[in-house]
């Protein structure tokens, strides 16, 4: 059981047994080779694929006693070996089931049935295969190592990154990374090269890789997953023993089970049960932890059957040395919100079977362990939980939000895997981006200085030096270029607000112009880093960015070559991830949502060095102000947007307030807003996928785009951020999530793409996750490409 630290990616200490599935099988006879017993070893392969064979019992033992308490081994043994090596081995959690193959049955069953593992004493091949692939189907249902992390209130929660709760996070955080980064055909290829070399010379296993190939779809992969055969095998190993390379090949097909189990997501309260074969140990580590949290990583397989967890149990009456554990889970849909679970009978292979299955991550709570002594087995209650009802609430929100803030790729997973300790797995996968970047891509330098960092951690401090030398040269060399299209950009920058000869027919040019931003990510006056919500001041012909990383506001002049920092940056402790700007004509100054500080912020346009807080403790991430000069923020945490009128100290709820959900009166991660000029307030609910319209004084808000869940249809938005919306009442979405912004007719079904869905790009008519985005008086919009560290402007098409 992981509860502490993650184990290594290797299986076994001897990589030349390394295998990729958790069952193994070893025989031990001094005849095992004989040529009689080759034809069993073909059968025993459609159930186990790897056997090791032995005809020395002190090298055979030798061989167990290295093994993982993760791995489980099923044996077969001859009489005469068997009588030397079971009284030495049987108590190894490793061995799960002994079978005795003799010529006399008689006397060895005399001194085989004294040890509880030893299942039976056969003198018939066939019997021996028949009863190890009867057995072995309720084998791997109950004595899989259950894989799980714990979090504790008891040690600050969420302030350790290396211990318990450390590791908790981590694996929550590796999930989330793995379901956005995008497989390639490379991965999909080398994960079946890996399976063709595990199940060489076993047909069984090929014909069913072979018809994998051939017949799969994501529709498909509940049945997959639920079939006796190398997929389910290979996944629930690298799960259980947190194999994160595999993990990584697998993720196209995590991310499809993922979607399934939205998509039939149980719709009312279940309780489900789960039979599970413990050691003392793993027993105890759990009844420390009751009214505590852990997070199960891999799927969890359940039944809403009791009567059927229990059989998988066996006789009770037969001593064994595992603990029998039945766990007793109540989950009521209204708690999940990001780990979603489904009774997935119809879709399964065995579509008799009553199973419910979650999600990889899912939390539970511990809520009471007791032994009932009528079925002499241990129960353990538990309740499914939310994100939101632990310690971890913040932690797992902040760190999810730096996946989400950055495009998640192979750099991500790498700079993750760093934090993690897994400093090999990191290189790896720096190395892997590096062979796919293009010798000119402005991303190489930061990478180099990646691999230089990751370098100096292990102690390599020759090769570190080497890697950030690369890292200098490409961006010394970067500085000296200048983007050929700043000359392109138009003179013409203009008011915020949509203009009235904007209306549903107007059309955008589709290729961009890089109008700020224009030397990729840095520091430097003329890069950004991770830019958020922008507004454009036609007054003063300015685009105000939202510089998030480089914790500044940056002023860039229409036409200018570099930006001018008026708020924060040069090391300035004053704004801490900045992510939307707006102008305040009235009182001439800018008014920043500095989302890392929790707090609304006035700074004065003219020469103005420091910052004025005039809203504390929020947990904001957009604002916006009406036509009256009342200010509107929205308050992630709390769901909820809130009006204040100048000089108020409490503001009033105006959208949300109603806790998080998805309902029409709650919001889910609210973002950016806006107000039209009849004051109705448009809120990017972010995690519900979906822009909400709420009119002056509602109680309830109306969907106006999206809000058919997550997906790239033209019904559909992904994590929805910056927002806008004309006079005809038109609304404008930045669709981050699917690289394009999507313009949605008042009362439509569905929306139109404005620029980009063109698929994730650096290309001038492709975005890289765009946040916000806004017009000049022209109607020229704007957006805030944030994964590529620029603004696009996309000239309005007169055509």
């Amino acid at each position: 059981m992981a509860t502490n630290v993650l184990p290594n990616d290797n299986f076994y200490t001897n990589t030349d047994d390394k295998c990729l599935e958790i069952f193994s099988l070893i025989w031990l006879d001094e005849n095992v080779n004989v040529k009689e017993t080759r034809g069993t070893e073909q059968k025993l392969r459609s159930i186990i694929n790897h056997i090791k064979k032995f005809q020395d019992v002190k090298q055979c033992q030798q061989y167990i006693e290295q093994r993982s308490k993760k791995d489980r081994i099923v044996m077969i043994v001859s009489g005469r070996l068997g009588r030397e090596i079971v009284p030495s081995i049987y108590k190894l959690r490793q061995i799960i089931s002994i079978y005795v193959y003799c010529m006399d049955k008689q006397s060895n069953e005399q001194w085989a049935y004294k040890f509880a593992k030893v299942r039976s004493v056969v003198v018939d091949l066939d019997k021996l295969v028949s009863q190890i692939t009867a057995e072995h189907k309720i084998q791997k249902k109950i004595e899989e190592p259950l894989s799980i992390n714990i979090f504790t209130t008891n040690v600050g929660a969420g302030k350790s990154t290396t211990g318990v709760n450390g590791q908790f996070v981590f694996f929550q955080i590796l999930v989330d990374c793995l379901l956005r980064l995008k497989s390639t055909e490379i991965d999909k290829n080398e994960l079946i090269t890996y399976c063709q070399n595990e199940y060489v010379g076993n047909n069984t296993e090929l014909n069913n890789l072979h018809e994998f190939k051939v017949d799969y779809s994501p529709d498909k992969v509940l049945w997959w997953y639920t079939k006796e055969s190398f997929f389910y095998k290979i996944l629930n190993a690298a799960l259980r023993a947190q194999n994160i390379h595999m993990i990584f090949l697998f993720r196209a097909f995590i991310h499809d089970i993922y979607r399934q189990l939205q998509k039939y997501q149980s719709k009312e309260f279940v309780r489900v049960y789960r039979c599970q074969l413990m050691s003392i140990d793993e027993l105890n580590s759990l009844k420390q932890n009751i009214s505590q949290f852990i997070s199960v990583n891999s799927f969890f397989s359940t039944s809403d059957e009791r009567s059927t967890a229990l059989f998988l149990l066996g006789d009770i009456t037969t001593k064994i040395d595992s603990q029998r554990v039945l766990f007793e889970i109540d989950a009521d849909p209204k708690m999940v919100t990001t780990k979603p679970f489904a009774d997935i009978s119809k879709h399964s292979y065995f579509s008799d079977e009553s199973e419910v299955l979650f999600m990889i991550g899912s939390i539970f709570r511990i809520n009471n362990i007791y032994r009932d002594d009528k079925d002499q087995i241990w129960i353990i209650k538990m309740t499914l939980c939310n994100d939101d009802e632990h310690g971890l609430k913040q932690v797992l929100m902040y760190m999810k939000q730096q996946i989400k803030s950055e495009e998640t790729n192979l750099r991500t997973l790498g700079k993750l895997l760093g934090k993690m300790g897994k400093f090999d797995l990191a290189e790896k996968y720096f190395n892997r981006l590096l062979q796919e970047l293009p010798s000119n891509d402005p991303l190489l330098s930061s990478l180099y200085k990646d691999l230089g960092e990751l370098a100096s951690q292990r102690g390599d401090y020759d090769m570190s030096v080497q890697w950030h030398q690369k890292s200098l040269a490409i961006k010394n060399k970067n500085q000296l270029t200048v983007d050929p299209t700043i000359k392109k950009t138009n003179s013409s920058v203009g008011h915020s607000s949509l203009v009235n000869h904007i209306d549903i027919n107007t059309k955008w040019k589709q290729y961009g112009i890089t109008t700020a931003g224009i030397n990729g990510r840095g520091d430097q006056l003329n890069q950004l880093c991770l830019p958020h919500g922008i507004h454009v001041d036609d007054d003063h012909q300015t685009i105000y960015i939202a510089d998030y990383s480089n914790r500044r506001i940056v002023e860039w002049k229409c036409g200018a070559k570099n930006g001018q920092v008026v708020a924060g940056g040069n090391g300035s402790d004053q704004l801490n991830g900045p992510t939307d700007v707006i102008v305040d004509k009235k009182n001439d100054s800018l008014i920043i949502c500095d989302y890392g500080s929790g707090q609304v912020v006035r700074w004065p346009r003219q020469n103005g060095k420091n910052g004025e807080t005039i809203i504390s403790h929020i947990y904001c991430r957009g604002l916006t102000m009406d036509k009256n000069g009342d200010l509107y923020v929205s308050d992630y945490m709390k769901n909820e947007v809130r009006r204040w009128k100048q000089g108020e100290r409490e503001g009033t709820i105006v959208a949300g307030g109603n806790g998080q959900g998805n309902h029409l009166n709650q919001l889910n991660f609210p973002t950016y807003i806006v107000v039209d000029k009849d004051l109705s307030i448009y809120v990017s609910d972010t995690n519900n996928h979906r822009v909400m319209k709420w009119m002056k004084g509602a109680k309830k808000g109306i969907v106006v785009a999206g809000g058919k869940g997550q997906g790239n249809s033209l019904t559909q938005l992904f994590n929805p951020l910056g927002v806008n919306v004309d006079h005809f009442g038109n609304v404008y979405v930045a669709d981050s999530g699917n690289y394009r912004v999507i313009r949605w007719r008042e009362g439509s079904n569905a929306g139109s793409i404005v620029v980009g869905g063109n698929g994730r790009g650096e290309q001038s008519n492709q975005l890289i996750y765009p946040t916000g985005l806004s017009f000049d008086v022209q109607g020229n919009l704007y957006v805030a490409d944030w994964n590529k560290h620029r603004i696009q402007k996309f000239d309005i098409d007169l055509n």
